[in-house]
């Protein structure tokens, strides 16, 4: 850790001092490896341990967090630039970047919404329909917690926490976790039960599911990729999107916003931030800090 911060601290130095670059371009580059260090104390390695296959694993990671390739191939070049002033200051005798390939900027990935599409699919929901209020606060629950469409469709009572902040989510492999929740989400869903949910005519078996159909059973996964299918046909959005869309615009937007990789990791069910090593669990402060912090649903909350 010490020696990841005298290091960033002098490329910092180096950045203003001798490359003469904008503020907005320096704390670009110090985000950048700052989210490599992170993933590298981890592995308990130095900078001048690191070799092409730990910057390859974590290229990897950024990749299964569902950041765009135009993105990670700024956080190389960010990356690159910090290796090439350790090698040309001697600190390393071998620059581990050198051939470390920037992604494919072609290479397909679910679309990462903006968050101005985002709000346009939210505001092209007609509330005044019953169903209306449900798929707002599902679509809430997708881009604020990151859910997949399975967590969201088993997701039930007993798993919300409001009143501690969080909700709990049975993932793959029947592996709980608990991830941060906002007021919006809080807000939607209760909303939703109010006024719609508890005049259903609910189906013995699925009294416990929070989200339900007009019949009054649990919806499908199918179904959720319905409702999103119509409102992006609605708003004439460009993307081809799904529900996973929302997951992967969750994680991209934390990540952009500087959020702790880890802390991700912990809030997608990730098992491991990278391909070799599986992670204890975090504490939930330490989660919850992260997204309150983080993520736009919070900044927007909190004008």
């Amino acid at each position: 850790m010490e020696f990841w911060e005298r290091y960033i601290s002098h490329f910092i130095s180096f950045l203003k001092i001798e490359k003469g670059l904008a503020e907005n371009s320096i704390l670009a580059y110090q985000n950048d490896v700052h989210k490599l260090k992170e993933f590298c104390v981890e592995q308990k390695l130095s900078p001048i341990e690191v070799q092409l296959s730990h910057l390859q694993q974590f290229i990897s990671c950024l990749f299964d967090l569902g950041l765009a390739p135009r993105s990670q191939a700024r956080i190389v070049s960010g990356i690159k630039q910090f290796f090439t002033f350790l090698f040309v200051d001697e600190i390393i005798s071998i620059d581990p970047s050198e051939r470390l390939e920037m992604p494919k900027l072609g290479r397909k990935l679910p679309e990462v919404l903006t968050l101005d599409e985002i709000e346009e699919l939210l505001n092209a929901i007609d509330l005044s329909k019953n169903e209306g209020h449900r798929n707002k606060a599902m679509l809430e629950c997708l881009y604020s917690c990151g859910l997949r469409v399975s967590e969201l469709v088993h997701l039930t009572f007993s798993d919300l926490f409001f009143d501690d902040g969080f909700i709990r989510v049975i993932g793959k492999g029947n592996k709980q976790r608990l991830v941060p929740t906002n007021e919006i989400v809080k807000k939607e869903i209760e909303i939703y039960v109010e006024k719609i949910r508890k005049h259903l005519n609910i189906q013995k078996g699925h009294e416990h599911f929070v989200f339900l159909n007009r019949r009054g059973k649990k919806l499908t996964r199918v179904m959720i990729f319905t409702i999103i299918k119509e409102l992006s046909d609605k708003i004439q959005l460009k993307k081809n999107i799904s529900p996973h869309t929302f997951r992967h615009s969750f994680a991209t937007h934390l990540i952009e916003g500087g959020a702790n990789l880890r802390a991700i990791q912990e809030m997608l069910g990730h098992e491991s931030i990278s391909t070799t090593e599986i992670y204890t669990h975090l504490d939930q402060r330490f989660l919850k800090e992260a997204i309150l912090n983080y993520h736009p649903r919070n900044k927007n909350n909190k004008k």
